[in-house]
């Protein structure tokens, strides 16, 4: 088989529309704690309303609509994200009084505190305790209308340290004074568990998220043929003016003008990547085929915000449509080492030898020295570039491309370019390997690796690069047990080079073709109970240095990056030590390794959770560590769990959204 594979500072993003929450729309969740600076400070302005503070500071009641509109404040008002929003104290040494407080008047829980005379000091300290004490004075939460519910919720700040008694008497003094039927939200795991324990009705974030209507994966314009595809096989007819409306993310994806998808995804798929590499607008919108339906085959323009999407028509294209790929400027790659030829144990690389084993190789060596105990990187070796570039020489292969690129309709027609390639890969594939390369690849693998299962994969000159991932464009071969079939993964992975996405993108990127070398990483098969994907910050806002993002499934991980279903999605707080969930896997089945080669799927049973939160911690802690090893730069990072064990299996840099 194979695969291609303050809240404490001002007002925290941890909650309510949280997956809209991912290009910046900040949540009320919580309006503050300490002074301590935030990187989720709201700012007037941003994504609030320009709203008078009118009316009084506050109420004892709500008794309708009209009555929290005079105190709310308005995030992202007239958008698909819009959250009417108030924050409210608990005064629970003056007989349990509650406070509705005109949010805009006031902004912050302690601004509210301190001009009403409540107390007289209210210093960082005394202010953190009414986050962390459960013998606080105050409770400072928020009340939010979510219209997709619909209907009213009141929640805290995720890192905010409830008790049963505090929360049990929030919920009486909100039912009492709060009209409307009106429900707990949950913020993080910690809450979750408590309102669970106390048989509490309550709304979680992954439930409010499964109700989202529109989710920007990455902002920016497009213009392009609007397409709805219905097949997989509909995806070869994309050209790279296309827009297509897709169901779900696909596992590969040739370069296109944007993309629209219909069903949630994993944020950091591998062409959700691509797509922030390509700059292009990429939105998750419900039911879209139907929405978009009336522009099928029609010329748009697509415009995604962090607050919404617009779809508009066009008379005709701003410029010729061509089915040839836009040609980018020329940028260079890396230029390979073709001296060293010896195959390097992971544990020998290093840095410096990117040169001749490619970044990913090189990434791994050095993680294997620097993250013991914190997490292991399996045993394994890199196989040069200087053996690909000795193969193809043997093959032809540089002449033969020459010649399919001066062929009529190889640089017009995708559909000729694809069979071409196709041949090409075929060639390499194919090919009977050289018998010293075998005799030498068969005498490692046995020696260093005791024959033991092995992914065979891609560590090229044209991934994990700053600016161009590569992400998912190169074949995995997973669980390769058999010695003959080592070298035949080797020649698989040489010939990914020309699959036909991965030519695309190239050439969309402005990379040259005969500029590219391909080094094999072949590594032990780690046989995980779960897997996944992380990012050392928040992906949503560069400047949550303070969060992990983390995306997990059962099994194998292959199933995380290609995206087709939604995988566990969590943001960790280094800060609030607390977790947030977006969304448990929707899988049903997972993939395993099998004992005479290759993988197989089998069902799952019991809970959709897949980590727990102390695993999540030590997951955010390897990240950490993983980031400081490779010079500091936000990593996305694959992962693997085997038994109590975080197994390290990939890292590259993190390609933010914008043109590239």
């Amino acid at each position: 088989m194979k695969l291609r594979g303050s809240v404490r500072g001002r007002l925290y993003m941890g909650c309510v529309v949280l997956l809209a929450l991912l290009m910046g729309a900040i949540s009320p969740a919580v309006a503050q704690t300490a002074r301590k600076p935030s990187a989720y400070e709201y700012r007037p302005g941003n994504d609030v309303a320009a709203q008078p503070a009118v009316g009084p500071d506050y109420l004892s009641r709500i008794d309708g609509r009209e009555q929290f509109m005079q105190l709310a404040r308005v995030y992202n008002a007239g958008t698909a994200l819009e959250m009417p929003h108030l924050i409210f104290v608990i005064d629970r040494q003056n007989a349990a009084r509650v406070y509705y407080i005109n949010t805009p008047r006031f902004e912050l829980h302690e601004n509210f505190v301190r001009r009403q005379g409540l107390v007289r000091a209210l210093d960082k300290a005394t202010l953190n305790a009414q986050y962390r004490d459960p013998q606080r004075r105050f409770l400072f939460g928020t009340v939010s209308w979510q219209k997709d519910l619909p209907g009213y919720t009141y929640e805290f700040w995720e890192g905010d340290k409830l008790t049963a008694a505090l929360l049990r008497q929030t919920d009486e003094v909100v039912r009492a004074s709060f009209r409307d039927p009106i429900r707990f939200k949950t913020n993080s795991t910690q809450h979750e568990q408590l309102a669970s324990g106390m048989k509490l009705p309550f709304v979680s974030q992954e439930a409010l998220l499964r109700e989202q209507r529109f989710l920007p994966l990455n902002t920016g314009k497009a213009e392009g043929r609007l397409r709805i595809l219905r097949t997989e096989a509909q995806l070869r007819t994309l050209s790279p003016r296309d827009i297509p409306v897709l169901d779900e993310v696909p596992i590969a994806l040739a370069p296109v003008a944007g993309l629209v998808t219909q069903r949630p995804s994993t944020l950091l798929s591998h062409v959700n990547l691509l797509a922030k590499g390509w700059g292009i607008p990429n939105v998750y919108v419900r039911d879209a085929q139907n929405a978009l339906r009336q522009y099928d085959g029609r010329w748009v323009a697509l415009e995604v915000s962090n607050n919404d999407y617009r779809v508009t028509p066009l008379a005709r294209p701003a410029r010729t449509p061509s089915a040839a790929p836009a040609r980018a400027t020329v940028r260079n790659l890396p230029r390979p080492d073709l001296a060293v030829a010896a195959l390097k144990p992971l544990a020998a690389l290093r840095a410096r030898d990117s040169s001749h084993c490619g970044v990913k190789a090189a990434n791994l060596g050095t993680l294997k020295a620097a993250l013991p105990p914190l997490a292991r990187v399996p045993d394994g070796f890199c196989i040069p570039f200087a053996h690909y570039q000795a193969a193809m020489q043997r093959l032809d292969i540089p002449q033969r491309l020459q010649t399919l690129q001066r062929r009529p309709g190889f640089n017009t027609d995708p559909n000729v370019r694809r069979e071409a390639l196709a041949a090409l890969r075929a060639e390499i594939t194919d090919a009977a390997p050289a018998p010293a390369f075998v005799r030498m690849l068969d005498a490692q693998w046995q020696g260093q690796l005791k024959a033991g299962g092995v992914f065979v994969r891609s560590s090229s000159n044209s991934e994990d690069l700053p600016g161009f991932s590569g992400a998912g464009l190169y074949t995995t071969v997973p669980n390769v047990t058999r010695s003959d079939a080592v070298a035949k993964a080797v020649q698989t992975v040489w010939a990914s080079v020309y699959n036909f996405e991965a030519y695309e993108a190239r050439t969309a990127a402005g990379l040259q073709q005969d500029a590219v070398a391909m080094a094999v990483l072949v590594q032990l098969a780690a046989p995980s109970d779960s897997s996944g994907v992380m990012i050392t910050r928040d992906p949503f806002d560069r400047a949550h240095q303070h969060t992990t993002y983390i995306s997990a499934k059962r099994g194998l991980g292959i199933r995380v990056v290609e995206g087709k279903r939604q995988a566990e999605q969590l943001m960790y707080s280094d800060w609030s030590k607390a977790v947030q969930v977006l969304s448990r896997s929707a899988e049903d089945t997972q993939l395993v390794a099998k004992a005479g080669g290759g993988v197989r799927e089998v069902p799952i049973t019991g809970s959709r959770q897949v980590l727990t939160d102390a695993l999540i911690a030590r997951l955010a802690k390897v990240g950490k560590a993983t980031k400081q090893a490779l010079g500091g730069v936000d990593q996305d990072i694959e992962w693997a769990v085997v038994g109590d064990e975080i197994v390290m299996l990939q890292s590259r840099p993190y390609v933010d959204g914008g043109a590239r």
